[in-house]
């Protein structure tokens, strides 16, 4: 006797692609519709103002060897105090230089596009871990070193108050230190929900 041959199965082309549709169509690769396409792709319009601090960054770099070439042409007739308060203003340079690139790096890595540093050997130790919440408690901390090297050549200054060569007033210390005080409680303040936030989830 021959075996019985195995029936066939009648199942046309149509059928088959209905079946193997869910295993092979991914919610990454689906289109978005326009309306969500136009809102999502408005991120892009951040992209001229990152441009624009490169530009701003630029000008600090600038700025910071103006600085120090006035500082090295006078290094000989400037007082201890004078050259102190040039290299806090250098340093305050780099301070605000430092902020900007977290913020365009940050930024842009967070709110426009990923740049797909993974591996590279000079990706910031910070990025790889960066979110909303990170960025928003790194720019307090930062904003608080540029207010705290204000803060300093203020009381350098200060040592001059009531002095002819007086160019800050007693009330202007003041109302500095209570600007900074206000800066480290608003970056306790963010730094505090960031991690409420963190427990949560």
């Amino acid at each position: 006797m021959f075996p019985t041959p195995a029936p066939q199965l009648n199942i046309d082309a149509v059928e088959v692609a209905r079946i193997m549709a869910p295993l092979t169509d991914s919610p990454k690769g689906a289109a978005l519709r326009p309306l969500p396409y136009i809102i999502f792709s408005s991120r892009w319009l951040q992209l001229p103002l990152y441009l624009g601090l490169i530009v701003a960054q630029c000008v600090y770099v600038f700025l910071f060897l103006k600085e120090l070439w006035h500082l090295v042409a006078h290094a000989t007739g400037f007082t201890e105090q004078q050259i102190m308060l040039v290299v806090l203003g250098l340093i305050d340079v780099v301070m605000i230089s430092n902020l900007l690139v977290m913020v365009i790096v940050g930024g842009y890595e967070t709110f426009v596009s990923r740049l797909r540093l993974e591996g590279h050997p000079d990706q910031p130790e910070w990025l790889s871990h960066v979110n909303a919440g990170v960025l928003k408690v790194k720019l307090a901390m930062a904003i608080i070193g540029i207010s705290s090297i204000h803060l300093l050549r203020t009381f350098i200054e200060a040592s001059r108050i009531g002095t002819e060569k007086a160019v800050i007033t007693s009330e202007a210390v003041m109302w500095q230190t209570i600007i900074h005080t206000i800066f480290i409680l608003s970056a306790i303040g963010i730094a505090y929900v960031d991690r409420l936030t963190q427990a949560k989830n």
